[in-house]
């Protein structure tokens, strides 16, 4: 499990890096984009004094990590107010020698080229969004494609399981940006009078009085078209899983034994079929919260998506690095959720 955990750490720290320099070489005109191409020399000097952009690639990358890092070291002579302020209230400075202190706290992802907002508080405010819309489609696949994959399996070759296969093998064919697509047309424009759904809408609306309210309505589309790939796959993996275990010696011995087939399925053969769905199911969640960036664009929901997009066209370099940084540790922590998940299910991996 430690080996596990320090390969995760490992990828993490590789996809900063591969991003970290594919940036740099795209970001070329930072400065021009935040204040404009007609500003003074003097304007952009302070402006790359104040973000550090006139120090080398390799130096503002040490700076970089440094400021990820929980453990972190820092002169007591930092350059920029804003910066000093972002530090003292992220961390605790437990060791001063030299004007050098070590201070231990919270990683810090640095502000906005654009607005000079906190960067945690932009993606952590964002990721809400994402995170729903994603937690609630892989639900809703997981949900109905067990049970589908069920359905089709007891009945073999029959017409049921032919009208399952027929529809997951659609589903699995058509992008889900495709899909958004149609169902923001169809449903939230032409038929908008008939569903009452809206072809855009943010999770968050306000009345006429200016109060906040929860819109749940303006899920449904969203999430339908997220939903519909992973249902498809987790409805065939589930399938053919389920086949394979009916097949086995116990389960023959079960049915022998009088037991219905209702009990043999969901006490016996389930539990042991659900090893490949759950990895399916734990990759396909941390996919739809990348996937979900252009759903999110098509519905023009203000998630994840949304800021990270702005931030590339206007290269803000903080903005998507932290944003990637905090979708490549969910995708991590996924990952070493499931290797516990996997030595639930089988004991023969508790055992090893």
């Amino acid at each position: 499990m430690k080996s596990k955990f320090v390969f995760l750490i490992t990828v993490v720290f590789g996809v900063y890096l591969i991003l970290y320099f594919l940036l740099q070489v795209l970001s070329v005109n930072t400065v021009l984009s935040m204040i404009g191409q007609n500003s003074d020399e003097n304007t952009q000097r302070a402006i790359e004094k104040q973000f550090r952009l006139h120090l080398p690639a390799w130096k503002r990358l040490a700076i970089h990590l440094n400021d990820l890092s929980p453990i972190s070291i820092y002169s007591q002579e930092i350059e920029s107010d804003w910066y000093n302020q972002d530090i003292k209230l992220s961390g605790w400075n437990f060791l001063t020698v030299y004007n050098t202190g070590l201070w231990l706290k919270f990683p810090y992802l640095g502000r906005s080229f654009q607005n000079q907002e906190l960067v945690s508080h932009l993606v952590w405010t964002r990721s809400k969004t994402t995170f729903i819309l994603a937690f609630i489609s892989i639900v809703l696949a997981s949900f109905l494609g067990i049970i589908l994959g069920i359905l089709a399996s007891t009945n073999y070759q029959k017409w049921p399981d032919q009208l399952i296969l027929v529809f997951s093998s659609i589903g699995v064919s058509i992008p889900s940006f495709f899909i958004a697509i149609i169902l923001s047309m169809t449903l939230g424009y032409y038929l908008s009078d008939f569903t009452g759904l809206s072809f855009k809408g943010s999770l968050v609306e306000y009345d006429d009085i200016g109060n906040a309210f929860f819109s749940w309505r303006n899920l449904i589309l969203p999430v339908l078209a997220l939903s519909l790939r992973p249902l498809a796959i987790i409805t065939q993996l589930t399938r053919n899983s389920m086949l394979d275990t009916l097949k086995e010696d116990y389960i023959r011995t079960a049915l022998a034994k009088g037991l219905s087939m209702k009990t043999v399925v969901w006490k016996h053969g389930l539990v042991n079929a659900l090893n490949p769905v759950v990895s399916s199911i734990a990759g396909w969640f941390g996919s739809l919260l990348a996937g979900a960036y252009f759903i999110e664009i098509i519905f023009d929901m203000k998630g994840l998506g949304s800021l990270s997009v702005n931030a590339l066209m206007k290269f803000d370099i903080p903005v998507v690095l932290g944003a990637s940084l905090f979708i490549a540790l969910l995708f991590v922590s996924i990952s070493f959720l499931l290797d516990m998940v996997y030595r639930w299910l089988d004991p023969r991996m508790r055992s090893s």
